[in-house]
This record gives C-alpha cells, sequence and structure tokens, in this order.
C-alpha cells in the first residue's frame, strides 16, 4: 500500500538571507506541511553551514521535519554524520531525517580538503556510509572496515529521539540500487530527474528492494519540484494551483513519487506560502491524505 503523500518547503542557507529561511521554515511548521529541506554545499560562499542552520530552524519550529537535501558524504565523515543527525533529532524532539549524498562539485569538494572519488569509488563510500550511520544509530560499540571507510571502535551516542529516515540524493543506475537495498528513502530533484526518467529509476529501486527482502512501498520517494504558481498555465511546474495539484496527483499515482518539497524559481516566500496554504490542501483532498 503506497504511503500517505507529504509535503514540503525547500529552504535557501544563504549567508544574507537568514531572515527568509526562518520565515519560509515558519510557514511550513504553521501550514503543517511534513518538510523543510536545506541545501548542503560547504565550499559555496554564499551559504552558512546546513546543520548549523537546521538546529537554529529546528529550536524556532514545533511540528516541521527538517533534512539536509542532500548531506555532502565526502565532507562529513559518516559516523560524525551520524552524531550530527542524532544530536539534531534529539534537539528538535524528533524533527530531523537524513538526506545523503555522494558529493557533487569535486573541485570544490578537494579545495576544503575532501577527497576526489571515481564513480565507483563514490557509490562504495556512500554504501559503506549508510552501513556506519545505521549502526551508530542502533546504539551498541561496534567497528567497521570497508574499502573506504574505516571506523575501528566506535561508542555511538546519543541514540536519536525517532526512527531517522536516511534518504539517497542520487540518480546513477549503481546508487539508485542502494535505495531499494538498504536505504529508507531516496530524494532527486525534477531539472535533474525529470519525470519521465522516474519510472525506469523506481524500477530499480523496486527490484533492489525485493531482492533484498525489503519492502518497496516502505520507501520514501521525495521528489523536488522547481517552478511557480502563476495565473499562466505553462506546464507541469507552471501554472495556477489546479494545475501544480493534477502534477502532484500524477506524480504519486502514476510514478510512485509519495513526497514533494516545493523550490520556487522566483519571489521564494510568497510563492512558499502559496504552494503550502493553496497547492497542498488541495492535494491533500485529491490524494487522500491527512498528513502526518
Amino acid at each position: 500500500m503506497a504511503q500517505p503523500a507529504a509535503f514540503g518547503l525547500n529552504v535557501d542557507p544563504n549567508t544574507g538571507g537568514l531572515a527568509i529561511a526562518g520565515r519560509i521554515a515558519a510557514i511550513a511548521d504553521e501550514a503543517g506541511l511534513e518538510y523543510a529541506g536545506l541545501q548542503d554545499h560547504p565550499y559555496n560562499v554564499g551559504f552558512v553551514d546546513t546543520f548549523s542552520l537546521i538546529t537554529w530552524l529546528a529550536a524556532r519550529t514545533s511540528r516541521v521535519h527538517f533534512f539536509p537535501n542532500v548531506a555532502n558524504l565526502p565532507l562529513r565523515p559518516p559516523a560524525m554524520l551520524a552524531k550530527q543527525a542524532a544530536t539534531i533529532d534529539v534537539l528538535s524532539g524528533g524533527r530531523f531525517e537524513l538526506g545523503l549524498g555522494a558529493g557533487a562539485f569535486a573541485d570544490g569538494i578537494a579545495g576544503m580538503g575532501g577527497p576526489r572519488r571515481t564513480p565507483a569509488q563514490s557509490v562504495a563510500a556512500l554504501s559503506e556510509a549508510i552501513d556506519i550511520i545505521k549502526a551508530f544509530w542502533a546504539g551498541e560499540p561496534y567497528t567497521f572496515q570497508g574499502s573506504v571507510y574505516s571506523a575501528p571502535a566506535v561508542r555511538p551516542a546519543p541514540r536519536p529521539a525517532h526512527p531517522i529516515g536516511l534518504w539517497l540524493g542520487v540518480r546513477g543506475p549503481r546508487a539508485v540500487a542502494l535505495v531499494g537495498e538498504k536505504a529508507d528513502g531516496w530524494s532527486v530533484s525534477a531539472p535533474y530527474v525529470p519525470p519521465e526518467r522516474l519510472a525506469a529509476l523506481n524500477g530499480i529501486i523496486d527490484d533492489a528492494a525485493l531482492a533484498a527482502g525489503r519492502d518497496p512501498d516502505q520507501i520514501t520517494r521525495l521528489y523536488n519540484v522547481m517552478g511557480l504558481i502563476s495565473d499562466q498555465d505553462e506546464g507541469p511546474f507552471q501554472g495556477p494551483p489546479q494545475r501544480w495539484v493534477d502534477t502532484l496527483a500524477d506524480l504519486y499515482e502514476n510514478q510512485q513519487m509519495n513526497a514533494f518539497v516545493y523550490w520556487p524559481s522566483a519571489d521564494r516566500e510568497r510563492q512558499s506560502r502559496v504552494f503550502a496554504e493553496e497547492v497542498v490542501p488541495l492535494a491533500r483532498e485529491v490524494l487522500g491524505s491527512a498528513g502526518r
């Protein structure tokens, strides 16, 4: 049985836009949306640290769940990443999920001291990181030795306040298979994975999940949708609220996506409010979802 549809807003970690970030997070919180997602590009001179900003925003809200969309693995060692995630989850009362990516923008990563990895190394690192992070959250001391990471004497603490979802931001077939094999979800963006590619990649997730003895229906499939809510109907990601509802309904009913984070391409604060207050209630009604 498909998961109920969930909804969220993008919150940019702009150094000069912290007040806007706070207001958009508040919109998501007050409207009862499930998620607020934040990019994680530590090498971007215009961004503050994503995890620090999430902690600050979580302290100013009460319901919405936050997640990095997605965390840059090469610059965030997995055991420490697991500890950060668990700590924020405790501080927020169980409102943190972990989006995780293999790392884009190789020059930026290398410029901050991170490793340059081949595609095969990136997939191996991501797979090992999942194992290290989930073992940390389980709360028992452990050791790990892989081809990329070594963690010889981990003593985990704190325990997360709730079962944190670990969602992969990936689009290559080998990495996408990891979603079905061992992750809790998938987080991708419409400009990079357009709707016509979703069926094939979701098929890889389903097959990998079944091969691992897991239920594909329990996997979160989050789609970052970029566009504008406007009077002019110019396609699936630009048009009036009803056009957006139709788009989200198609993605949910026919493409297996079950969570949607809105990234306005302009006028971010006003557009976020329109999505939260006009589009989402209509979409919940159509999709029969009462939310979290």
